[in-house]
């Protein structure tokens, strides 16, 4: 919408959002691709030309005409433009039931839905290879459940059933602009997380408590889709430096 000539107001209106939260996707989409300014940001979105037009709140657009222009820009846009992709699938609806698309227009909703895929492979429930862990120090069952919302924020679940048997959760939303937020749960050592992703198939989680950081912890989703490595940093003295542990999809 920004590359067609919207403005900060009337991509508020559209989108039913307010300002502010428009402006800070716009900040974040910069920040990723490191644009300086919105209207370069344009530019590199192909949409230079129009962003030059002073678009009218009444325009008569119609609906599936806006979704086909959003989807083909996320098509064109750069891959850190997460939030234009979180539009396509429902682009692609609105094209299906209103009127049947032309083979170009179906192969730019297809490659703008993989691409959008692809910034969702962490998204599922992860369960924990305990067999590689030391036995003596071996919980029962670790699974992990990461889900992407329609907003750009994500939810992380974890559940642990420790070696006695008891049950440990921990679980929270947040952006991917590495801004803590807070954790609900019975997981003591741990009050807060901070989200980043640098790549699609990578997940940078910061856990901190009373405001220190505890550890970092990287999740990568290996080429087949259904492996994925967690490397843990640990900040505290007591406590390991560095170790890897392995996970496989179950969901």
């Amino acid at each position: 919408m920004l590359a067609a000539g919207h403005t900060v107001k009337t991509i508020a209106v559209r989108l039913g959002r307010s300002e502010t939260s428009i402006n800070e996707r716009l900040r974040t989409a910069r920040r990723k691709t490191g644009i300086g300014s919105s209207r370069e940001l344009a530019r590199l979105l192909d949409g230079q030309e129009n962003c030059d037009k002073n678009i009218d709140l009444s325009t008569r657009n119609s609906p599936v005409n806006s979704l086909a222009q959003t989807a083909a820009i996320g098509v064109r846009g750069s891959k850190g433009m997460t939030v234009m992709f979180i539009a396509i699938p429902l682009a692609t609806v609105g094209l299906i039931v209103a009127a049947a698309p032309s083979v170009h227009q179906v192969a730019t909703l297809a490659t703008a839905y993989s691409a959008a895929s692809e910034q969702l492979l962490l998204v599922g429930s992860w369960s924990l290879d305990v067999s590689r862990l030391p036995e003596n120090e071996r919980p029962q069952q670790v699974t992990m459940t990461f889900r992407a919302s329609q907003d750009g924020k994500w939810t992380t679940l974890v559940e642990i059933v420790t070696p006695d048997g008891s049950s440990r959760h921990a679980e929270s939303t947040a952006a991917l602009d590495g801004i803590p937020v807070p954790i609900t749960g019975n997981m003591d050592f741990i009050d807060t997380v901070a989200l980043r992703q640098p790549a699609p198939n990578t997940l940078v989680m910061t856990l901190g408590k009373d405001g220190a950081r505890v550890a970092t912890r990287v999740y990568t989703v290996a080429k087949d889709r259904e492996s994925m490595t967690e490397t843990i940093v640990w900040a505290v003295d007591n406590l390991p430096k560095l170790e890897t542990t392995y996970f496989k999809r179950i969901g």
